[in-house]
């Protein structure tokens, strides 16, 4: 399973922009114990980052007993990050500076997902 968007993933996001607030739904699966160290690294090391853009971590977590789920269904961690626009999510992943730390992310995920979600009216 991919655990980074793709460009063509990255354009629809884009395309998809309606000018509000976005809340990406994280769900990770770590590459093993060897995989927690270099994610927690990043975790760290995109609080900046996210700051920058105004987003803030709503929620994150470890995951326990899924109740209702397909199987492999199977997630460690959980975060749910809300940006002012799909832009500033954009203008964060587009900085040089964080895609010199996404090596991190990417060697400690096993899985992930990068949902986004946006309010009900």
């Amino acid at each position: 399973m991919k655990v980074d968007p793709t460009g063509e993933d990255i354009r629809r996001f884009r395309d998809e922009d309606d000018g509000g607030p976005v809340v990406m739904l994280n769900l990770v699966r770590f590459a093993g114990e060897e995989g927690r160290a270099p994610y927690a690294q990043y975790s760290k090391k995109v609080l900046p980052f996210l700051g920058g853009v105004g987003a803030t971590i709503l929620y994150a977590g470890a995951c326990s007993t899924a109740l209702v789920a397909p199987d492999g269904h199977d997630w460690d961690a959980l975060l749910v990050v809300r940006y002012p626009s799909r832009t500033a999510f954009l203008e964060m992943v587009g900085n040089p500076a964080y895609q010199e730390i996404t090596e991190l992310r990417t060697k400690g995920l096993e899985a992930a997902v990068l949902q986004a979600t946006t309010p009900w009216a």
